[in-house]
C-alpha cells in the first residue's frame, strides 16, 4: 500500500514538474519576442523606456532559462537560480541608469505613437505571462522571482503608454527620460525582492535541514 501511494505522489511530482516547465518554456518565449520587439522598435523611435522594457524582458528570458534549469532540482539550486535572477535585474537597473545618463546630454524627442503601442502590446502580453504563473500557487522561489518580474513589466508598460501621450504633448525627450530613470528603480527594487525571498528561503531550507 505505501509502496502505491509512493507511486502516485512520484507521478503527481513529475506531473508537476512537466507543467512548471511548459509554463516555463511559454513565458521565456513570449519575452523574448517582447524583447527584440522593444528593442528594435526603442531604437528606431529613439526611446529609452522602450529600450529598457526590452532589455527588461531578454533579463526575464534569462532568469526564465535559469527556472527551468533548477526545475526538478535541489532547493539549494532554486536558491542559487533565484539569487542569479536577482542580480541580473539590479545589473539592468545601473545599465538603464547610465544609457539615461547618457541620452539626458543629446537626443532627440522619441517617437510618441510607437511607444505607445509598443508598450500596450507588451502590457497585454505580460498579462497573459502572469496569469499562466499564478495558477502555480506553490512556494517555489523562482516562480514567486518570475511573478515580480512580470508584475514590474506590467506596470512599466502601462507607464511607457502615458510617457508616450506626454512626449507628443510636449515634444521632449523629457517624459521618455524620467520613465526610464522609474524603470531602472523598478528594476532594482525587484532585484532586491527577489534577492530577499531567496535568503529566506535559503533559511528556510537551512532549518528544515537541521
Amino acid at each position: 500500500m505505501s509502496d502505491n501511494c509512493a507511486d502516485d505522489e512520484g507521478r503527481n511530482l513529475d506531473a508537476s514538474q512537466a507543467a512548471d516547465r511548459r509554463t516555463l518554456w511559454l513565458v521565456l518565449l513570449i519575452n523574448l519576442g517582447q524583447s527584440l520587439a522593444g528593442v528594435g522598435v526603442g531604437l528606431w523611435a529613439s526611446s529609452t523606456a522602450l529600450i529598457g522594457a526590452g532589455l527588461d524582458n531578454l533579463a526575464d528570458a534569462s532568469v526564465y532559462g535559469v527556472s527551468l534549469y533548477a526545475v526538478s532540482r535541489s532547493q539549494a539550486v532554486k536558491v542559487r537560480a533565484a539569487r542569479l535572477s536577482g542580480w541580473l535585474l539590479i545589473g539592468l537597473a545601473v545599465m538603464l541608469f547610465v544609457e539615461v545618463l547618457r541620452r539626458f546630454f543629446g537626443g532627440e524627442a522619441p517617437v510618441g505613437p510607437a511607444m505607445m503601442v509598443m508598450a500596450a502590446i507588451n502590457a497585454a502580453l505580460n498579462i497573459v505571462c502572469l496569469r499562466l504563473l499564478r495558477r502555480h500557487r506553490g512556494q517555489d522561489v523562482n516562480f514567486k522571482a518570475s511573478a515580480i518580474f512580470t508584475s514590474n513589466d506590467s506596470i512599466v508598460n502601462l507607464s511607457i503608454v502615458l510617457s508616450g501621450a506626454l512626449v507628443m504633448w510636449l515634444d521632449s525627450n523629457l517624459p521618455d527620460l524620467v520613465l526610464g530613470l522609474v524603470v531602472s528603480a523598478i528594476a532594482a527594487k525587484g532585484g532586491r525582492e527577489i534577492l530577499a525571498e531567496a535568503a529566506e528561503a535559503g533559511e528556510k531550507a537551512q532549518s528544515e535541514a537541521a
